[in-house]
């Protein structure tokens, strides 16, 4: 059992995805202790001390900047977003496979030897990939490495379908599946709107021909991070807000469904491979893996996705 009593997370990489991750964990309040780590030390001190002036208006946490490895004692979880970031639109997660792959094995050696009841988050692209040699690297448990996978994009997701039936978000549930990058899909046949499977709550609402719409949705969801970064160089605030709820998760031992990338060892017929799957998650990290009943199609798309992901982590120096 992982040593909660701390509650404190280390946020590798000060950047716009960790500072801006470490501001939404301050807010959710479900931290004691938040250590910012980066080669660059003075943007985590920087980052860390904008932080801790908001103090007055969120829950008693200590936020402070610190260094590896001596950063990562006593963490019940740590957070690793460093790493080369998409240069722009036109480069794909798996351009920064062998450059982020070294930098996130190193750091994983480093808290292995300080702390190796750690739960791992990795969030650096690309993300399966990285998860994966990671956790080959430690021999740790699949549970305690994970990838934040296709948390964001099932996120992405239910606010499109929100958005074109026009309900609410939380009253949407559905998944992205697969890689998170170009090969993730949507699994149409776990989505339920207001409790009611997908077709059947189409067949109340009739204000389109959602058939068709389908596909332009799925692409929506795939190209979203390459539009965001197009317009502002990088995504923060979405990817943000989904690690805060991975992490409260564990942190809460909620046994709360997400769809993180775990390591797959014969669920869906799949093995040697990390992916997006739902899967339960408690103080131990990943609790179990669920195999979700997928249609023949969306089984195939999910042997697709992990064939490719196979391909890139036979191409890693």
């Amino acid at each position: 059992m992982t040593n909660l009593i701390s509650r404190k997370v280390v946020i590798v990489g000060a950047g716009a995805v960790g500072s801006g991750f470490a501001f939404a964990l301050a807010q959710a309040g479900i931290a004691e202790e938040i250590a910012l780590v980066d080669v660059n030390a003075d943007l985590a001190k920087g980052q860390a001390l904008d932080l801790a002036h908001g103090a007055p208006f969120y829950r008693p946490v200590h936020i402070h900047a610190d260094t590896a490895p001596t950063a990562y004692r006593n963490a019940a979880v740590v957070v690793v977003t460093a790493g080369k970031a998409q240069a722009g639109p036109d480069q794909s997660r798996l351009d920064l496979m062998q450059i982020n792959a070294r930098i996130v094995t190193s750091i994983i050696a480093d808290i292995q030897a300080v702390n190796p009841n750690a739960i791992v988050l990795v969030a650096t692209n690309p993300v399966d990939i990285v998860t994966h040699v990671a956790r080959i690297r430690t021999h740790w448990p699949r549970g305690r490495i994970l990838g934040s996978g296709t948390v964001l994009d099932s996120a992405r997701f239910r606010w499109l379908l929100a958005e074109h039936c026009g309900i609410s978000p939380q009253n949407v549930h559905a998944s992205i599946l697969g890689e998170h990058g170009d090969s993730e899909f949507a699994a149409w046949s776990l989505v339920h709107v207001g409790g009611l499977p997908m077709n059947d709550y189409c067949s109340i609402c009739r204000k389109c021909d959602f058939l068709q719409r389908r596909p332009q949705i799925v692409e929506q969801v795939r190209r979203s991070a390459y539009h965001i970064i197009g317009y502002k160089g990088s995504t923060s605030f979405g990817v943000a807000m989904a690690m805060t709820q991975i992490v409260r998760a564990i942190l809460r031992n909620e046994r709360r469904v997400m769809t993180v990338s775990a390591a797959l060892t014969g669920e869906y017929g799949l093995n040697d491979v990390t992916l997006g799957v739902p899967c339960v998650l408690d103080a131990n990290g990943i609790a179990e893996v669920i195999e979700a009943p997928l249609t023949a199609s969306e089984q195939q798309e999910l042997e697709r996705s992990a064939q490719i992901l196979k391909d890139g982590l036979a191409r890693l120096e």
